[in-house]
């Protein structure tokens, strides 16, 4: 129950569950160190940037937070090799986790090889440079509930970590309806990130509640702050 979840959790151990969100193409250097900032005074698991910033937040905060990267962001149609490339550069740069997209338009043509073969060549070359985890972005909102289900087995077959609702640039939000799907097909084998238009603590709690290890948002600041008064409140 999400009342339990604010009596027994620490405002830490929350922090500890998302990934503060900065992907926003108008995004500048300025708003970049506020989200830095956020990262250490909250204790955010890791801040998720594009590949291109990460040596600007080296250059900003040294090695003082942990970083993740998007991969073939936010369409999932670049090809497996530019994918990897990517996560190879992550991994070069040390990265810690990266997230990357489903080829959706291989999956709704169930050209399913193809999609497992995607995604194990990014998470082959994400482990072989270090990385810790591998989340993979299936778009759910374009997915029906039974693809959502064929992806995660895809995914757990090609071996990655997480399953991942939503990239939030395509209208689709995370749902409790999906979190649970993907929570219960999952069977414990990967984890689920939920991810898409979570702005408020209760949103990310009840999805936390539906089975999500790790929420996904650009409003994590806000979420915890929220998150103080609604425990301060109890």
């Amino acid at each position: 129950m999400v009342k339990d979840l604010i009596h027994s959790m620490h405002p830490r151990e929350l922090a500890e569950m998302i990934d503060h969100t900065l992907l926003k193409p108008d995004s500048d250097f300025n708003l970049l160190e506020k989200y830095i900032e956020d990262t250490r005074r909250y204790g955010f698991k890791l801040l998720m940037i594009p590949l291109s910033l990460v040596e600007k937040v080296y250059e900003l905060a040294g090695k003082t937070i942990e970083i993740g990267v998007v991969v073939g962001f936010p369409l999932g149609n670049t090809s497996t090799s530019v994918k990897v490339t990517e996560a190879m550069e992550a991994g070069d740069l040390g990265v810690s986790e990266v997230d990357m997209v489903m080829n959706i338009n291989a999956f709704k043509s169930k050209h399913y090889e193809y999609v497992k073969r995607d995604i194990e060549g990014v998470v082959r070359a994400a482990k072989s440079k270090g990385i810790k985890t591998v989340k993979v972005i299936i778009e759910t909102g374009l997915l029906t509930d039974e693809e959502k289900k064929k992806a995660v087995e895809l995914i757990v077959e090609a071996k990655a970590d997480f399953v991942k609702t939503c990239t939030g640039f395509l209208g689709s939000t995370a749902t409790i309806h999906d979190v649970t799907l993907l929570y219960n097909a999952s069977g414990n084998r990967i984890k689920v990130k939920a991810s898409g238009g979570i702005r408020h603590a209760l949103d990310a709690l009840a999805l936390i509640n539906a089975g999500a290890s790790r929420i996904g948002t650009s409003s994590g600041d806000k979420i915890i702050e929220e998150f103080i008064k609604l425990k301060e409140s109890k």
